[in-house]
């Protein structure tokens, strides 16, 4: 797939998990087995220690509690590798993959480290605008290899609409439903004396958020599972014209948020809760880059994304590791979501405008 296309996958209504997770395989089952074979971090971290004692007991406690909690978005990964061909154990380890890292032990200083995901956001609500603006960064492994996947739910009352990364679950990215709610997702990488092992995983309460009813009820979906390790939600409640951030960790720990008229950069590290943390430079010289910017506009917010001014750690990124796959502005007013393929300060960047209600 050519990094600049932009796949949209329909799969309907599905009866159950393992059909969408089916249907989703074989549609995209070129993409999942490629970002297999190109992720340098499952080939040569997360199989490797998926095959000692530590790492079987860590995986299965991970398999039996997001199984027991999750069992539809489950069946979705089983029915995912079976419709790609994939093995399904590569499958569990790329969307068990953040709450498996911070036990891979440190062998030696020639070990691969995996870059943390690292995505900036911009959110406004005022009487004349409501926006979220966001950065998808990831590494640059995933060009091409994600892809947009809607789906009617088994009761035909609802659907979603999600950007997603090949052979995970829609999403840990962002995304929304026909029930007015949307989400973009920052990473909050923690100290290793934060996670706790064996607990939820972010790409099941992500996927769970794909359900959620309202506001109220997204925000009871991240608050209330024991994750493994925290991540930031930024929740949106289109027909409310609300948008909430909310910072999670383990341990059943959250803050919350509202967003108002002074509009507020996130980048990946926590701004509300009090965790012990890494502390992150790049995400500290993009706040610090944000802060000298005007942001009160939905045509300023896209600009500040776009900004490149500092060389080694600017907002929006080219490699070598981390690469913008690509900007989204969430438009509560206009009730769209436009997902930008290139530098969104420029006019010649490639635009998909999906209607969210």
């Amino acid at each position: 797939m050519d990094a600049g296309e932009l796949e949209v996958f329909d799969a309907g209504r599905c009866t159950d998990g393992y059909q969408l997770g089916l249907a989703v395989g074989q549609r995209f089952s070129e993409t999942i087995r490629s970002r297999m074979q190109v992720d340098l971090f499952l080939q040569e971290q997360l199989l490797p220690f998926a095959s000692t004692a530590a790492g079987k007991q860590l995986l299965a406690a991970l398999q039996a509690t997001n199984r027991e909690r999750y069992p539809r978005y489950w069946d979705e990964l089983v029915g995912m590798a079976d419709g790609s061909g994939v093995p399904l154990l590569h499958v569990i380890l790329v969307n068990l993959r953040k709450e498996i890292r911070p036990f891979i032990p440190k062998k030696d200083h020639e070990r691969r480290e995996e870059e943390d995901d690292d995505c900036s956001d911009i959110l406004m609500v005022s009487e004349s605008t409501a926006f979220a603006a966001h950065n998808e960064d990831a590494n640059v492994a995933l060009l091409g290899h994600t892809y947009v996947v809607k789906a009617t739910s088994p009761d035909g009352a609802s659907s979603f609409t999600a950007y997603t990364y090949a052979g995970e679950l829609p999403t840990c990215a962002f995304g929304f439903n026909s029930n007015g709610v949307a989400f973009t997702l920052d990473s909050v990488p923690p100290a290793i004396g934060e996670v706790a092992a064996g607990a939820i995983a972010l790409n099941f309460v992500s996927r769970d958020l794909l359900e959620a009813r309202d506001l109220d009820d997204a925000m009871h979906r991240v608050c209330s599972p024991g994750v493994s390790i925290g991540h930031c939600y930024n929740l949106m409640g289109v027909r409310a014209r609300r948008i909430v951030t909310v910072e999670t960790a383990s341990r059943n720990r959250f803050a919350v948020h509202e967003t108002g008229p002074v509009p507020s950069f996130h980048a990946n590290m926590y701004r509300h809760l009090q965790v012990e943390q890494v502390q992150d430079e790049n995400s500290m010289s993009r706040e610090r880059r944000a802060a000298q910017c005007a942001m009160d506009s939905k045509e300023k917010a896209l600009a500040v994304l776009g900004d490149t001014a500092d060389d080694k750690y600017p907002i929006f990124m080219t490699g070598p590791t981390l690469y913008t796959l690509c900007t989204v502005l969430v438009d509560l007013d206009e009730e769209t979501m436009t997902i930008y393929r290139g530098n969104p300060k420029n006019r010649d960047a490639v635009r998909v405008v999906l209607p969210m209600m």
